[in-house]
């Protein structure tokens, strides 16, 4: 891609799921009404789209939802592409830059189901449905009675096979139910102690090409410095700690403005031979301290906690299964 000045017209790159189109037109929104650009979806289908019948970290793990995405970048197909920033690895491809996480959504898990209205109410042996490593973990420490059974495609698939009586429930994040509109499908919300969200959960993330340094520095106008401080110390737990589909581990951030941010992480056997094992790292923060500075600081907490993790017991994935 040559490089270029800001484009009046821009081509985000997203996926076709209705949720990823909402969040990608979300976005396209803010550009029209705030930058007044010309603003148009390039739908894509990623092979974490087509892949149904495997867990992630059998496929490939996050970088399948991005891969055909960020090829779109490199050919000046699109301008930018937003992706829900679970899915995007620690490590970007060479070129690529995560230009904004703008402001975030709620980030904690939802429990669903037609049955039941929480997950104390579950009979023993009831089965739920997830795909994430992180959520059966967590599940099988609060009611290792459950049979978590795995449960992949987007999130208008995933409910339709709970109405098709599958599952006796499921676990989705509250955001992707937000963006939809689909509030009333919620039964009850998992308290953040109780059940970590993910590195990022609830977040967007914008990525670009470094081509295009005049309009990057358009997008970072859109991020957030609660979402980008908060994300930045998740994603350095799940960087240190080889972070990707095939690591059960949950990390998330609360910054109590103006001056503590506390950081919550666990990591899980998936195997069960090793008990669930927790961190939690505290940061108070000088008066007024500079964002930048406060962003050294989340990064610096992040790996706190990740050898922290590790001092318990946690593993560390091998670089190759990112």
């Amino acid at each position: 891609m040559e490089p270029s000045a800001t484009p009046s017209s821009l081509l985000i790159a997203t996926r076709e799921s209705r949720l990823a189109l909402a969040q990608s037109e979300q976005i396209a929104e803010t550009l029209r009404q705030r930058f007044h650009f010309q603003v148009g979806l390039l739908g894509m289908t990623t092979q974490g789209d087509r892949v149904l019948d495997r867990a992630l970290s059998q496929v490939g793990g996050k970088g399948i939802f991005v891969k055909e995405l960020e090829a779109a970048l490199m050919q000046g197909q699109a301008h930018l592409a937003v992706h829900s920033l679970k899915d995007v690895p620690m490590a970007l491809p060479e070129g690529f830059v995560l230009a904004a996480i703008p402001r975030r959504e709620d980030p904690r898990d939802a429990f669903v189901s037609h049955k039941y209205a929480s997950l104390d109410e579950l009979p023993a042996g009831a089965t739920v449905g997830t795909s994430s490593l992180r959520r059966q973990v967590l599940l099988h420490a609060m009611r290792p009675d459950l049979q978590i059974v795995m449960l992949r495609g987007n999130l208008d698939t995933r409910l339709r096979k709970l109405d098709d009586g599958a599952y006796d429930a499921i676990v989705l994040a509250v955001a992707g139910l937000k963006r939809l509109q689909l509030e009333e499908r919620i039964r009850s919300v998992f308290d953040v102690q109780q059940m970590i969200p993910s590195a990022g959960q609830g977040a967007l993330g914008i990525e670009m090409h470094q081509s295009q340094p005049e309009l990057i520095k358009v997008i970072e106008q859109l991020n957030d410095p609660h979402a980008l401080v908060t994300c930045t110390a998740e994603r350095a737990v799940s960087r240190a700690l080889g972070g990707n589909c095939s690591v059960p581990l949950a990390a998330h951030a609360t910054w109590h403005q103006p001056d503590q941010i506390r950081l919550d992480a666990a990591w899980g056997d998936i195997h069960g031979k090793i008990p669930l094992i927790r961190s939690t790292q505290l940061l108070q923060l000088a008066p007024q301290t500079p964002l930048a500075i406060v962003l050294q600081q989340a990064e610096t907490l992040g790996q706190q906690a990740a050898s922290d993790l590790v001092a318990q017991g946690a593993q560390i994935a091998p670089a190759t299964s990112a």
